[in-house]
């Protein structure tokens, strides 16, 4: 209780606390050297006149300066290099506040010349307030960082995120538009930064043969710069403003123009590896005393090779023979004991990450962990036009298997206007006892800048050998299987909702791509009420969300289904809280484990009783975070839920189950009809209600 007690004083304190000044009490922003940065004009007149001026001049394209000397990368940006660079300034703050003036002021730099892109940032703040960490790759966040945003193509679907901490720690990754940003990409750069009494700056410079683009003269490419101020409730500052009515990043970044002097270089990288093993064992020989002998086999090398070739700057040939992927990051533990569906792991090999974007859907039918240790495999990515393809083929040495199965992969997928496409996938893996075809069609279609809607239909042809609990034997079947997916999404600034449908036939499978849960179909909804962003506020902003979801198999009987509500603030001096509960129903039924009950064979079923099993539950949870300082930080998140399947199946007089006395009455009162009944409960347990 004492310990309750604390810790709410504590995150009281840290909320209501007055924050770090953001301005000075004449309104000014108070930073180092900020004459350097703002006219001598009033804030006020400033900010006006930034929302008309500052905009019209962000909506006219960038040309990037061609440059002879490159920079030396040390993060001292005062060298005479950037003073021939492009300027980004007049950032807005874009989170929490909505397109207000920002907290401390932020100049970045481009320049390029035939082989690298140059990027710099000088922020300015106070030096012994900045946050920023030793971190691992990709872990920025919480703490200050500036993101460069490069759409290389300017089609507005995806683009490359880089991003640096103020000691150059690198976050790299694939933003796709609806999907979020893919962080397992690693992207060849180097970058630096150093702190002094201003503030703090990063250098960077980037290849251009680690980008894939759309070469040519005349090209433009999408770009967006932001910085995360993290001790001021996470603020983000942009350099081109963001409407909040528009869920759609990139259609709202700026141009950038002037590359027409890409040098583009074609790259072949080779990665051999080479591991040996010696293995040991006891072997019968009778002129030993124990009759055994360990026998000491011989070394066993394993050679493989990895390739990748750049045709051009946005075609991409991946090739492997025994590729080795031990040097690849080990997936996070996960407990997945007694578990009734898969787990999703995300994808962290260099050779399936080449690309992945162009084989994303909304259903996953391209799940590239299902490729386990394959023998040789090839992929094909790019982009011509409008039109994005993939292509992957695999020889794959199935663990546990002296069978290999074949694996090929197909995706087109072409733009249609601005924020518009139509997509066509196909898979198939052949393995000795089962066979799998799946081709699919998907689409995006946003009929204004509020609303998106996309659309998947899939179909499958399989076959396979299984075992059937209702016959005790192994056969093979053929199936046809269907999948669909249907989300429409309405986003404004302090609104929206979205409602999904989605489901799977009880044939519908997809070997190559990851599948929870078959015969089963899916109605989900989510509500959004926010208020108006208050960035000099204790509290900064609240917000309230509902959800739920319902799904049914294709008999039409209820599987499973959830209500929840869930209330967010958020506080000065990086704090926020959340509060979230809801209650669920399950219903299990006994085909779903084993085998199914018959009039012929009444006691043959999985479950004992009743065929089916349902319960009512539900949970509530609350999350606490607060940094207060760059020095401490704290976080709580309790949870309570109840009544959840055990997978015990319960006892009582509802559900009672079978003790192995009764069992065994079970088999011999056929023969034996004196033998007395005995207890057909072993003892107790829960019961389901």
């Amino acid at each position: 209780m004492k310990t309750a007690i604390l810790l709410l004083a504590i995150f009281l304190f840290c909320a209501v606390a007055p924050s770090n000044a953001q301005t000075s009490s004449d309104g000014k922003t108070d930073e180092p050297n900020a004459a350097k940065i703002v006219t001598t004009a009033t804030p006020e007149i400033v900010a006006e006149k930034s929302k008309a001026e500052i905009i019209a001049e962000k909506s006219k394209p960038i040309i990037v300066p061609l440059v002879v000397n490159a920079p030396v990368i040390d993060g001292n940006i005062n060298e005479e290099f950037w003073k021939q660079a492009t300027i980004f300034k007049d950032f807005i703050q874009t989170n929490p506040g909505d397109n207000a003036p920002a907290s401390k002021a932020t100049e970045c730099f481009l320049a390029y010349d035939e082989l690298n892109l140059y990027f710099a940032c000088h922020c300015f703040d106070e030096p012994d307030k900045v946050r920023a960490t030793v971190a691992k790759r990709d872990n920025v966040f919480g703490e200050d960082n500036v993101r460069l945003f490069l759409d290389t193509y300017d089609d507005q679907r995806r683009a490359f995120v880089l991003g640096f901490n103020p000691l150059g720690i690198q976050q790299d990754g694939i933003y796709t538009e609806g999907q979020g940003t893919d962080f397992n990409v690693d992207i060849v750069m180097e970058s630096k930064g150093a702190m002094d009494e201003t503030g703090w700056a990063v250098e960077a410079k980037i290849p251009f043969k680690s980008l894939r683009y759309a070469s040519g003269k005349g090209k433009f490419w999408g770009v967006q710069v932001q910085r995360n101020i993290d001790r001021f409730g996470d603020e983000l500052d942009s350099w081109k403003p963001i409407d909040r009515n528009n869920p759609s990043l990139l259609i709202q970044a700026g141009k950038l123009g002037g590359l027409d002097n890409i040098k583009f270089e074609k790259t072949l990288e080779l990665v051999p590896s080479t591991t040996l093993s010696q293995t040991g064992e006891r072997i019968q020989d009778n002129s030993f005393i124990s009759n055994q002998r360990f026998l000491q086999r011989g070394l066993k090398p394993d050679i493989g090779l990895t390739v990748k070739y750049t045709i051009t700057p946005n075609i991409t040939l991946d090739a492997a023979i025994n590729p080795d992927f031990a040097e690849v990051e080990a997936d996070a533990p996960i407990v997945s004991a007694n578990q009734r569906f898969p787990t999703f792991f995300p994808e962290k090999r260099p050779f399936f990450l080449e690309g992945v974007d162009i084989f994303l859907t909304p259903i996953p039918i391209v799940y590239t962990r299902t490729i386990q240790n394959p023998d040789i495999a090839a992929k094909l990515t790019g982009k011509i036009g409008k039109t994005s393809f993939g292509f992957l083929a695999a020889d794959d040495n199935i663990i546990g298997s002296d069978d290999n199965a074949k694996i090929g992969v197909l995706r087109v997928k072409t733009d249609i206007g601005k924020e518009n496409s139509l997509g066509f996938i196909a898979t198939a893996r052949m393995f000795p006892d089962s066979r799998n075809f799946l081709g699919g069609v998907d689409g995006k279609y946003k009929p204004d800048s509020s609303t998106t809607f996309t659309f998947q239909a899939a179909a499958s042809r399989s076959n396979r050998f299984f075992y059937n609990p209702n016959l005790n034997a192994r056969e093979n079947r053929a199936g046809n299987g269907f999948a669909y997916d249907l989300n429409l999404d309405y986003t404004k600034k302090n609104y929206g909702y979205t409602i999904q449908a989605n489901g799977r036939t009880g044939d519908y499978r997809a070997d190559v791509g990851f599948t929870r849960r078959t015969n089963t179909n899916q109605i989900f909804y989510a509500t959004r009420i926010s208020s108006e962003p208050q960035p000099k506020n204790t509290l900064i902003r609240k917000s309230w969300n509902t959800f739920g979801d319902f799904n049914y198999n294709f008999q039409g009987g209820s599987q499973d289904g959830f209500l929840g509500t869930a209330i967010n603030l958020n506080f000065q001096r990086n704090t926020f809280f959340n509060i979230e509960g809801g209650g669920n129903y399950s219903r299990l039924r006994e085909d779903e484990f084993g085998a199914r009950r018959t009039a012929s064979k009444p006691n043959q079923g999985a479950f004992f009783g009743s065929p089916e099993r349902s319960t009512f539950g539900g949970y509530v949870s609350s999350y606490i975070f607060s940094a207060p300082s760059k020095r401490i930080s704290f976080e709580l998140n309790p949870s309570f839920s109840w009544n959840s399947f055990d997978f015990d199946f319960g006892s009582g007089q509802r559900f009672p189950r079978r003790s192995s006395a009764y069992e065994n009455y079970l088999r011999d009162s056929s023969t034996n009809p004196d033998l007395n009944e005995p207890a057909l409960d072993p003892g107790p347990g829960k019961e389901f209600r």
